[in-house]
């Protein structure tokens, strides 16, 4: 308990008011130092709110996305000349699943404006935060292929494009793309859902079936599109090599994706809760 003292020899609780005329504490004679306490405690609290609320899951995304985006590129470029997809599917799925782990707790995980949109539109996040995140994630994924850039030979940068996704070569290429980024991200945005948003379905194992699916969909689709599914990880590279050739392709297929998830999940797979029809 705290307590005041006066230049009496009186010590006297400060729950309550000083206001004897032996106490002569100008603070005692106004309030109490338990309500002056409470109040900065008040202050403290709402200040640790906000800043738990809105600012550390941005700075979540942003860190989860860097380090994200770094390891996916690094993989690629290091994967160059090399035939298949087995390194880049498994370094981008084990590094989703960690840092979804890492910092799901304060985030929800995202990483991926594609998955910020099914979430939000599953209710699963505040629309304030919407666009924050999809800004945060933007950055972390120019921050980490920026890194991988830094890090990396020239020569094996320069031939997969520092990373970026180049898989359309004309315009012929463009619907197998888009479609196969449609699918890949519809499969990666329903896993989310189902498995961290949904209550029904809600899983402790989210981190690692999210991480799975990236690999799965790498393995299956990675020689077709480059398996994106995600516009931060398109976003950064592109921003980084220069190279924006057909780009808006890993914005539109990811998205679209995500939007099928929503009428899926809104309409016929979602909980009580979720479902707008049917309740």
């Amino acid at each position: 308990m705290t307590s005041c003292t006066g230049r009496s020899t009186v010590r006297y609780d400060c729950t309550l008011r000083c206001c004897r005329q032996d106490c002569h504490s100008d603070f005692c004679q106004s309030v109490s130092c338990a309500e002056r306490e409470q109040e900065k405690q008040q202050q403290k609290t709402r200040a640790g709110r906000v800043f738990e609320r809105y600012v550390q899951p941005c700075l979540a995304e942003l860190l989860g996305s860097t380090l994200f985006i770094f390891a996916g590129c690094v993989s690629v470029v290091s994967n160059a000349g090399v035939p298949g997809t087995m390194q880049p599917a498994l370094a981008h799925g084990l590094a989703l699943a960690i840092v979804i782990a890492v910092f799901g707790e304060i985030s929800g995980g995202h990483f991926n404006p594609a998955v910020s949109v099914c979430v939000y539109l599953t209710g699963g996040m505040e629309l304030i935060l919407l666009l924050p995140y999809v800004l945060a994630q933007m950055f972390g994924g120019m921050i980490g292929a920026g890194l991988v850039k830094v890090i990396s030979p020239s020569i094996e940068y320069n031939n997969v494009s520092g990373a970026a996704f180049s898989a359309v070569k004309s315009t012929e290429d463009i619907g197998a793309v888009t479609v196969s980024e449609v699918v890949m991200t519809l499969f990666l945005t329903m896993v989310v859902s189902m498995a961290a948003v949904n209550g029904k379905t809600r899983s402790q194992f989210a981190p690692f079936c999210i991480g799975l699916t990236v690999t799965a969909n790498i393995l299956a689709g990675g020689m077709i599109s480059g398996a994106c599914m995600n516009p931060a990880r398109a976003f950064g590279p592109a921003v980084v090599a220069s190279y924006w050739d057909y780009h808006w392709v890993y914005w539109v297929g990811p998205l679209a994706g995500a939007m099928l998830t929503v009428s899926i999940v809104r309409f016929l797979l979602g909980d009580e809760k979720t479902r707008i029809i049917m309740k």
